[in-house]
């Protein structure tokens, strides 16, 4: 397979082709004469036949020459089309924004975070791929998102993670349940107790289990649901208590649906931050969403920033 054609050579080809003068194309391209005369001579070498008929101080077209000057024009257009697009990239609000996150914090930190980088930048396109923590870096080496809201992992090579806040996993209990009418958890209680969690797959599981298999404590009674608005309406029936981060429920806490109980004396917390491929190269809009991440973070209920 023969080497492309060299797009420098191309573009005195077509100005050229267009001016009929050696010495005009040389003003218009800010290069000498024999500049062009060598490059002319070079393209015809690469593509084995004449493309120009000098007549004195005239250049004319051979007939393969003018067909190479439908496809030269044609390329650089493209080219300039291409540049034109890369350029709108890296103008003010003239982006994109690939995104995966947890459904729980596309509903609580996502909106606030994006109507403030809508704002910043009008003509950003922004998609967001709702999903499980553990399908996160699947997700970005497929390149269906190339920023993930999410726990920290096990540190691999290829990621980098950029930390953004700590929450605290608590109970959660309806008005009426007797822990949330004494505002107290006996820890022998814990174990009788119907518990519903995200699901026993996730990472917040394995957190919750390593949590109370320390203080000698198993929960026996575990209902998997893999919602979050799902746990909050069993909890709100009274049917069991939920284990969730506080911002989660934030709006049932103002309105008293629900309560919040510290799991121990132990905190639980959870480090959360933005993953990505180390091999990509945080565009600008990309570090104005982290740091916009981090100040919403910052007005969630019971989290701390890293």
């Amino acid at each position: 397979m023969k080497n492309p054609l060299d797009s420098r050579q191309l573009q005195a080809f077509v100005t050229l082709a267009n001016n009929g003068s050696f010495t005009q194309t040389a003003r218009d391209l800010f290069l000498t004469q024999s500049a062009i005369s060598h490059a002319m001579k070079a393209l015809e070498g690469d593509v084995g036949c004449r493309l120009l008929d000098r007549l004195g101080k005239k250049v004319t077209l051979t007939q393969a020459g003018e067909q190479l000057l439908q496809h030269a024009e044609r390329i650089l257009a493209e080219m300039t089309v291409a540049r034109s697009g890369l350029e709108q990239l890296g103008k003010w609000g003239h982006s994109r924004l690939k995104l995966a996150a947890p459904a729980a914090l596309c509903v609580s930190l996502l909106p606030t975070v994006l109507r403030s980088l809508q704002t910043e930048y009008p003509k950003c396109g922004i998609t967001i791929e709702p999903c499980d923590s553990l399908v996160i870096m699947e997700i970005l080496d497929d390149g269906r998102a190339e920023l993930a809201v999410t726990l920290e992992t096990k540190p691999e090579e290829r990621f980098q993670f950029e930390p953004l806040f700590q929450d605290e996993l608590q109970f959660i209990a309806a008005p009426e349940h007797p822990w949330a009418r004494t505002g107290q958890i006996p820890r022998a209680e814990i174990s009788r107790q119907q518990v519903i969690i995200y699901g026993k797959q996730s990472l917040t599981w394995r957190l919750i289990d390593d949590y109370f298999q320390q203080d000698h404590i198993t929960l026996n009674t575990v209902i998997e649901l893999g919602s979050t608005e799902a746990i909050k309406e069993l909890v709100k029936l009274n049917l069991g208590v939920g284990i969730v981060a506080p911002w989660a429920i934030s709006r049932e806490l103002k309105e008293g649906s629900l309560l919040a109980l510290p799991l121990g004396r132990r905190k639980l917390r959870r480090p959360w931050g933005v993953l990505r491929l180390r091999s990509h190269r945080l565009a600008i809009i990309e570090e104005r969403f982290i740091t916009l991440c981090r100040t919403a973070a910052g007005q969630l209920p019971g989290t701390e920033q890293h």
